[in-house]
């Protein structure tokens, strides 16, 4: 007799709002044997929301290294393990991508379940071009070096998406202002949550009204890509 098919499954969950998971979701996390959270903590909230019973194991950077051959050995024989991260797609600037390659390189059945990421989200909701666009990441955290990284960024015409945290929102829209010009950009904020903010101008106008503020949350920064006549 043969043994199962043991399957990773790579699991969006919600950006935010709790009725974003799909149904598809919800019966992976409920069928399938463990589930590999990036923080079993904020799992629990929408495994608990769901009435889902599935044994969690924590799976993110510090741990990966040992954690990942564990989870190798349970696929192999045949368990069904579902990952996630905190909020949407596993892999997109959060934990997941080695888990994912590692089940590659080991040839086993890896099966992605989409569903919500922030980045396409707040290209969507901007109102910038979405033909054609390039997600980047988050930015380093340092000036000069996020300069750099806008600067290398500076002649794509494709509509650009970054994160970045709240703390560092302002200098990072100034680091624009310097490196790519004062070019139409969207500051998306708590997207799908109660608080949602999409604040959209030239940055010098966004950098303006926001003067002193102190924003809060998770943040998506939609900047326009270079045109003909910048």
């Amino acid at each position: 007799m043969n043994a199962p098919e043991g399957t990773l499954y790579v699991t969006a969950t919600p950006i935010g709002n709790l009725e974003d998971v799909t149904l598809r979701a919800l019966r992976v996390l409920r069928e399938a044997d463990l589930i590999a959270a990036e923080d079993t903590r904020v799992t629990r909230k929408l495994l608990n929301a769901y009435e889902i019973k599935t044994p969690l194991v924590s799976l993110y950077e510090h741990n990966e290294r040992d954690r990942i051959p564990e989870l190798i050995s349970k696929i192999r024989a045949g368990a069904v393990v579902a990952q996630v991260s905190d909020a949407g797609m596993p892999g997109i600037s959060d934990p997941g991508y080695r888990l994912i390659k590692a089940c590659v390189d080991a040839e086993l059945k890896v099966e992605v379940i989409p569903g919500a990421t922030a980045s396409v989200t707040a290209l969507v909701v901007s109102g910038l071009p979405t033909d054609r666009f390039l997600f980047a990441g988050f930015p380093p955290p340092k000036s000069a070096a996020r300069k750099r990284f806008f600067s290398d960024l500076s002649d794509e015409r494709a509509t650009l998406v970054v994160y970045e945290s709240p703390h560092r929102v302002k200098k990072a829209l100034a680091d624009i202002n310097e490196t790519l010009g004062d070019r139409p950009v969207v500051v998306a904020r708590e997207l799908t949550k109660m608080f949602e903010e999409v604040i959209r101008g030239t940055v010098a106008e966004i950098l303006e009204r926001l003067g002193d503020r102190t924003l809060k949350g998770e943040i998506v920064l939609v900047i326009g890509g270079k045109t003909r006549k910048t």
